[in-house]
């Protein structure tokens, strides 16, 4: 918590900073900062403005990532090669057909599904919306395409497979017949059987090139024929018939379908859609690379005004540095000349505030100065009435003196006179006898002890007296807060002549700190105690006791009247009070709390009214390296 004494004190070093020459310089920097804050949000508009009119021409004039269009147009191109292999494929499998000779494939056409996966990556990144509208038909196209060869191949590779059997199976019935010919004596069957495969395999290779119905028809024809020719034939020659009857089926069965996948590849659009989707992309790229030249113009013609504006704005901002330095040395000059009269001011308020703590110091000592001449002057009436009283016995000790050395001076005497050593010794004993009787010698004694024991407790109220008053402020050293509640009791004991004070110190050690100025806290609220129990007759209960390991806690309660919750906040502000005009300064609490605050400790306060208050005082057994104690030698 920040000292509320410091705090009233500096606020008149506040004041005295209104109508100073900073204080105009002051306002006028802070209307030029008030004035640059209100124009900021629109320099910032502005600018961003600007700098978002930059970047769209610059996007406007990249034009055409020519890398990434020769890779599109690559993919295009590859694709149209593989889309005219298959149609070459086709027509050489369809002119071809009739030998029966297997053809190999172009393997090429294999790489088309990764070459639309590639395209379509490209498209993607490209973001051609020529591609993105056209594309998607294209792959569909091809898809479609790449399934239509693959069909066409498996159909394709049926019928080449059946026709090659077909002419092993036409030299192979010749032989057969030529082998059963001589055994066999029906030898018109043989001839009818090898006549009709040979017309079989005529009809079955005019088929393979030209696959209508009326030539599907006449195989069948053959066919019926040939089985019919071959019932009676021997075995083996029947089962190469029926061979050949195998074969004719699978003929029949493939090549509608081959043919049926040959019209659809011939009319697949695959590759228009490749010419198509070319030139289309081709084009856009053109203007593309058109309005981006177009954009580079404008960009480097407004490049070339934000260039002027930027030098216009830096030849101002020159000016305005050179005028601002200027001014800040000036403005520097003023506050390093007022910063040494602020130093000079604080420190006389510093002074000033140690003043006020020695004028509230000498207040507090004023109000007990009476009760402190009365306890003075109880001790006081013991030596005066004891050295009265040695006063009165003198005479007689001297006069006893005096007859003694009388009666040494005759027994000294070679021929002393016996009647009148006779008298000297007689009144000598007599002096001595009366003096045994009256016990002057105790009394004498008894009465040296009580002017002792008064000047002992003159001596030591006066010593607590002058340990209060001192000017300077004690050095710090080693201090038990027990002794000094002690000694704060016999500087406050007129206060607490009607009250009962009890003791309840704790085994604490002895800590580091400043033993007069805490002192004075427990003379404060001592005698703020006692002047809060107003009856005259009252209990003030003193406590010490360990907090933790390393604080000593001071406990003071009273059961007085209480402070109202109302005031409770203000109790500790400099020049609050309660009391009446001309009996407290208000300045008590104030410095009790700040001379606690410098040790590193704290101050609470609980109370009830009409039951009682209680303060605690917690103190570290080693100030922090923090405290701000005053170490000036004594």
């Amino acid at each position: 918590m920040e000292n509320n004494f410091e705090i009233k004190l500096e606020n008149k070093l506040d004041n005295k900073l209104i109508n100073s020459p900073v204080a105009g310089l002051l306002a006028q920097a802070r209307g030029l900062v008030t004035s640059g804050k209100a124009r900021a949000p629109l320099t910032m508009l502005i600018a961003v403005a600007l700098v978002a009119l930059l970047g769209f021409l610059y996007l406007k004039s990249q034009g055409v990532d020519y890398r990434r269009q020769n890779e599109i147009l690559s993919y295009l191109r590859d694709l149209r090669e593989i889309d005219a292999r298959w149609d070459l494929e086709v027509l050489r499998a369809r002119v071809e057909g009739a030998s029966g000779k297997a053809r190999p494939t172009d393997d090429r056409g294999a790489r088309a599904p990764e070459l639309l996966k590639r395209l379509q990556q490209s498209a993607a990144d490209a973001g051609s919306p020529v591609l993105n509208r056209s594309l998607p038909a294209l792959v569909q196209a091809f898809n479609q395409k790449i399934e239509l060869m693959n069909r066409y191949r498996a159909a394709s590779g049926t019928v080449t497979q059946a026709l090659g059997r077909m002419v092993e199976f036409d030299n192979e019935i010749a032989g057969l017949v030529r082998g059963v010919w001589a055994s066999f004596p029906q030898r018109d069957r043989l001839i009818a059987v090898e006549s009709t495969s040979a017309l079989l395999f005529a009809q079955i290779m005019r088929y393979a090139t030209d696959p209508s119905d009326p030539q599907r028809k006449n195989v069948e024809l053959f066919a019926a024929d040939l089985r019919k020719a071959g019932t009676g034939v021997p075995p083996a020659l029947r089962d190469g018939l029926a061979r050949i009857d195998t074969t004719v089926e699978q003929i029949l069965g493939a090549k509608p379908v081959e043919n049926e996948l040959f019209l659809k590849i011939a009319i697949a659009s695959a590759g228009p859609r490749i010419d198509s989707l070319t030139d289309a992309f081709s084009l856009e790229s053109a203007d593309v690379q058109s309005d981006s030249e177009r954009y580079r113009i404008y960009l480097i013609a407004y490049a070339g005004a934000l260039l002027i504006l930027i030098g216009w704005l830096l030849s101002k901002l020159a000016v305005s540095y050179r005028l601002l330095n200027e001014a800040n040395r000036v403005l520097e000059s003023r506050v390093e000349e007022r910063t040494r009269e602020l130093s000079g001011a604080l420190h006389q308020l510093k002074e000033s505030e140690s003043q006020l703590i020695q004028t509230e110091k000498m207040s507090s000592l004023g109000q007990m100065v009476a009760g402190i001449a009365h306890e003075i002057n109880t001790p006081l009436a013991y030596v005066k009435n004891s050295l009265g009283s040695v006063a009165g016995k003198l005479p007689d000790v001297k006069k006893l003196i005096v007859e003694t050395n009388k009666l040494l001076k005759l027994m000294e005497d070679v021929s002393p006179d016996p009647a009148r050593l006779q008298a000297k010794y007689t009144s000598v004993r007599g002096l001595i006898h009366h003096f045994a009787e009256q016990q002057a010698l105790a009394e004498l004694g008894q009465l040296a002890n009580d002017g002792l024991y008064g000047i002992e407790q003159i001596s030591e109220i006066v010593l607590n007296l002058k340990n209060f008053s001192r000017l300077d402020r004690s050095k710090v050293s080693s201090f038990n807060l027990s002794e000094g509640l002690d000694s704060a009791l016999i500087l406050a004991k007129h206060e607490l002549k009607h009250l009962t004070v009890k003791k309840q110190f704790g085994d604490i050690p002895a800590i580091t700190c400043s033993p007069s100025q805490l002192n004075q806290v427990f003379l404060n609220l001592i005698n703020n105690a006692a002047q809060a129990i107003e009856s005259g007759t009252g209990e003030i209960t003193l406590s010490t006791r360990m907090e933790g390991r390393d604080h000593v806690a001071v406990e003071i309660a009273d059961n007085g009247k209480g402070i109202p919750p109302e005031i409770m906040s203000k109790i500790f502000d400099p020049f609050f009070t309660t009391k009446a005009v001309g009996k407290g300064t208000g300045l008590g609490l104030s410095i009790s709390y700040k001379i606690i605050e410098q040790h590193g400790g704290s101050i609470n306060v609980d109370s009830t009214v009409g039951t009682g208050t209680r303060f605690t005082i917690v103190l570290p057994l080693t100030p922090p390296a923090t405290a701000t104690l005053d170490e000036q030698q004594a």
